[in-house]
């Protein structure tokens, strides 16, 4: 049984002085590091928007960062633009290694986010990814990365629904806890069978 580390969205934009910086969002990077040559495969996940994107509160008049809508797929955060391809927002954190197995890229079509690395919003549209882990043989995944309440929570509970064994180490993750986000995510995963560590 191989076992594998997911390293969810370790941007620029969502560390200190990004565009969607999460606190304390660079302290995971060098223990992420130390423990990758402890696993079978390495997957990095990166936020990739084409600029304008419909998740942008910029890309909706008189709306406001953090406000909600209703998209064609449910209810969506409007964030301040962020991640945008080809920005150094959207680079990886300049010391985080990438010499990894697989970089899964989400959030590409303009008209849907993604905050898991399996699914688009719309929780039907894949990545890939589950198809890139069945055929490596990879049945166990450790996640760690930015955000623990929305990006590594959704990934979380997808995995645990399509039957991965999946823990979360939660000392190497942060979170953006808006309202009572993070206790939010992290009683959902419990309750979808993801092991918080």
């Amino acid at each position: 049984m191989s076992h594998a580390l997911l390293v969810i969205d370790v941007q620029n934009d969502f560390c200190p002085g990004g565009a969607l910086a999460v606190t304390g969002g660079d302290e995971i990077v060098t223990p992420i590091n130390a423990i990758m040559d402890e696993f079978d495969a390495v997957l990095l996940t990166q936020d990739w928007h084409p600029a304008g994107h419909s998740s942008f509160a910029s890309s909706h008049a008189g709306k406001s960062p953090f406000e909600m809508i209703e998209m064609p797929y449910g209810p969506q955060v409007l964030w301040p633009d962020h991640c945008v391809q080809g920005s150094d927002g959207a680079e990886f954190h300049p010391d985080l290694r990438t010499d990894g197995d697989l970089i899964i890229r989400k959030g590409f079509r303009n008209a849907i986010d993604s905050y898991s690395a399996f699914f688009e919003n719309d929780h039907s549209t894949p990545t890939g990814l589950k198809g890139y882990l069945e055929a490596r043989g990879i049945s166990q995944l450790t996640m760690v990365g930015l955000a623990t309440d929305f990006c590594v929570y959704y990934s979380a509970v997808d995995a645990a629904r399509l039957g991965f064994d999946i823990t979360v180490k939660t000392d190497l993750c942060r979170a953006i806890d808006m309202d009572g986000s993070l206790s939010t995510a992290e009683k959902a995963m419990r309750e979808a069978g993801v092991t918080l560590a």
